[in-house]
């Protein structure tokens, strides 16, 4: 159902409304109050009273029309009946605010009802709405309009998001308090806002992603639809990671999976309100521009190569920027906070270096970052001057102006128009451009700022913010997302356990290899299964999560007497009732992986790799996708791993088999997916070698 009723309703009742700007119920009302010039406002309350000219009514019974959305602000025992009495009068749109005094399952209840009859509900325990376009402000606090739509589970948090707006004088063009999801979801609101025209940037604090693959394919959307989503979120502790079953588990933890999917998606996840709004000023900035960040460096009039695709044209990564400040020393730690964070400060093409140096007193050349010095206290307008040379240069993707500018009236307020014409002349010539212009400067709230911001150029206070917020830009500008990939039906037959022997047939029926191996419970059985498999052999006890810990592996026994030796000292340390007895597998040239899947609660099977062995978590160099996983995903997952060179051939090796290595991964991925009841899946290590891929050890662990 379209969630038009919720942004733009034609009429709206606020039940539980208040004269008492102590109460949320007067907040609300006034808030619906200041939208009557666009919509119908009926206020509620049975006790009597008005606000603003407008009576409260006792009910909603009592409203002369039907309204298209109900907002709920009464204690809890009053909820249930005051949504009944607007499904009755014919209300299928309910926000509720009201917190506490009912369990999820009656929450679930509720929201059941509405749907039950083609409605929506908002919340329980939410803040409401805000769509600063059609003039509707359901909500308690300050909302400026601007370009980001923003949806949370935290009301507090998007004041906060809120006030940092303002002072980078931006704003909301649309707000959602989730609360606790019981019907509208972070998805539902998202899919909203990329649709929405005015929302330029969207950004989300998530804490419970319920639906997570549905929530990934409208992020893949959203970049698509060239809509930015900065996402915010919990699970940075070591906490999730605490009572781990496997190497996997450990590794796997809640917050990685976000991380995946969003560098899957396209979405940027962020760390506090604070780089969320310094990243939204930024691309809210950029979408004005109607190009991406970065763009292909041709000689002027030098066409694109016939029949290239844009992504055979386009610069990859890093971000070029142009550093312009009026101090050597801030324009040098410009560059250093710039490159820290994997953009780049190159050097500048012969013609814009002539161009900026007849600006510059005395200089013949100049080099990046440019230094004015004392141009800009000759003549104010070699700011737009030099700035324009570097913009229209075009060998650069933005340019970053760091310094002095905004403050020159401050100390003389003479200069304040000269400063502001300036200003404004900055704005066009990133406009003329097409190229991002960002300013770093140590005024604070000047006309010139004021100016700067009204032309879509991006102020910052410390330099470590612009470079920052141009750093996420450039990472989200230069991905290419995927959906997440969907998931096979669940095999007729569920495994009966996790235990190695039951996951090694899993796995070999997926196509993985395995050394040949018996199983055996006794001593004898394992002499005459090594009789058949041939020494040197490996001893596995069953049954074991960690084996090497427990003392459940011997490594290349070499003959009888030494295999009941390790047999009789195995029972007396495990205590285990099963064994297997396995070829030794070695190879000169191999590299030890950890290959496994986790099931998350809200995204599914995750499919990680990574250096493994006992040392996996040592290392912890691994890398994290959705599953199942094709073979050019598996491929780019182990090529991205920091010691992904081990892999290729470092310093003279001879390459691995990374075909078979994807092969290997995509088999367990797929095996794991179609077996809901396989919380996690393992095998460590995976023995990559120049001819292939074998299977060490497997584990799983059930639901």
């Amino acid at each position: 159902m379209s969630l038009d009723a919720l942004f733009d309703p034609r009429s709206v009742a606020v039940v539980g409304a208040s004269a008492n700007p102590a109460k949320w119920g007067y907040w609300l009302a006034s808030g619906a109050l200041a939208g009557r010039s666009r919509r119908t406002v009926h206020l509620v309350n049975q006790r009597g009273g008005g606000l603003d000219g407008v009576p409260f009514l006792p009910g909603l019974g009592c409203l002369p029309t039907v309204p298209e959305q109900v907002v709920v602000a009464v204690p809890p025992q009053q909820v249930r009946p005051v949504v009944v009495e607007g499904l009755g009068a014919g209300a299928r749109c309910f926000t509720v605010i009201t917190s506490g005094g009912a369990g999820p399952e009656e929450e679930q209840e509720l929201a059941a009802l509405v749907t039950a009859h083609g409605g929506r509900l908002l919340g329980p325990n939410c803040m409401g709405v805000v769509d600063t376009t059609t003039e509707l402000r359901l909500s308690w606090g300050d909302f400026p309009a601007g370009p980001v739509g923003l949806v949370s589970q935290s009301g507090n948090l998007a004041l906060e998001i809120g006030r940092l707006l303002a002072r980078a004088g931006q704003g909301f063009s649309r707000f959602v308090s989730l609360g606790n999801q019981r019907d509208i979801d972070a998805t539902d609101a998202l899919d909203a806002l990329i649709a929405h025209d005015a929302t330029r940037v969207v950004a989300a604090y998530v804490e419970d992603f319920r639906d997570g693959r549905r929530l990934a394919r409208t992020l893949a959307a959203a970049h698509t639809a060239g809509k930015p989503v900065l996402l915010l979120s919990l699970g940075r502790s070591e906490a999730s990671g605490r009572a781990a079953a496997s190497h996997t588990g450990a590794l796997v933890s809640a917050r990685a999976v976000v991380e995946a999917v969003c560098r899957d998606t396209g979405a940027l996840l962020l760390e506090s309100a604070g780089e969320l709004v310094d990243t939204a000023v930024l691309l809210a900035a950029a979408g004005r521009r109607r190009r991406t960040l970065t763009e292909p460096v041709r000689d002027a009039g030098s066409p694109a190569p016939a029949g290239a695709a844009p992504s055979q044209t386009r610069t990859p990564s890093p971000l070029r920027v142009a550093v312009v400040g009026d101090s050597g020393g801030q324009g040098a730690l410009a560059a250093d906070a710039l490159t820290a964070r994997g953009l780049d400060v190159p050097e500048l093409a012969e013609a814009t270096r002539t161009a900026v140096a007849r600006h510059l007193t005395g200089v013949t050349g100049c080099g990046n970052p440019v230094d004015l010095a004392g141009a800009g206290e000759a003549d104010l307008r070699n700011y737009a001057r030099i700035t324009r040379a570097l913009l229209d240069g075009g060998d650069t993707d933005a340019t970053l102006l760091t310094g002095y500018f905004g403050d020159y009236a401050t100390a003389n307020p003479d200069q304040a128009r000269q400063e502001c014409d300036i200003a404004r002349d900055l704005g066009e010539a990133a406009r003329h451009s097409g190229r991002l212009l960002v300013v770093h400067t140590m005024a604070r709230d000047t006309p010139a700022l004021t100016v700067l911001r009204e032309h879509g150029v991006p102020v910052y206070e410390r330099i470590e913010q612009a470079a920052t917020a141009l750093a996420q830009a450039a990472r989200q500008d230069r991905t290419t997302p995927e959906a997440p990939p969907r998931l096979p039906p669940p095999a007729p037959s569920p495994v009966p356990n996790g235990d190695y022997e039951t996951v090694r047939a899993l796995l070999r029926s997926h196509g993985l290899a395995f050394p040949a191996a018996h199983f055996v419970t006794t001593a004898d059985e394992a002499a005459t299964a090594a009789r058949r498999t041939g020494y040197p052999l490996v001893l596995k006890a069953m049954g074991l999560a960690h084996k090497t810990e427990a003392g459940g592996v011997a490594l290349g026994i070499a003959d009888e007497t030494a295999l009941r030796t390790a047999f009789a000292r195995m029972r007396r340390s495990t205590g285990a009732t099963r064994y297997a007895v396995e070829e030794m597998v070695a190879h000169p040239h191999s590299v030890e992986l950890i290959a496994g899947v986790r099931r998350d609660p809200a995204f599914g099977p995750v499919a990680m790799v990574g250096l493994g062995g006992v040392t996996a978590e040592l290392l912890a160099d691994t890398a994290l996708a959705l599953a199942p996983l094709t073979r050019r995903r598996a491929r780019d997952l182990l090529l991205s791993l920091r010691h992904a060179p081990l892999l290729t051939g470092w310093r003279g090796a001879a390459a691995l088999d990374l075909d078979a290595a994807a092969d290997a991964l995509c088999a367990l991925a797929e095996a794991a997916a179609e077996h809901p009841e396989l919380t996690e899946l393992e095998v460590n290590p995976l023995l990559v070698h120049p001819g292939g891929a074998v299977a060490l050890d497997a584990h799983g662990v059930l639901t």
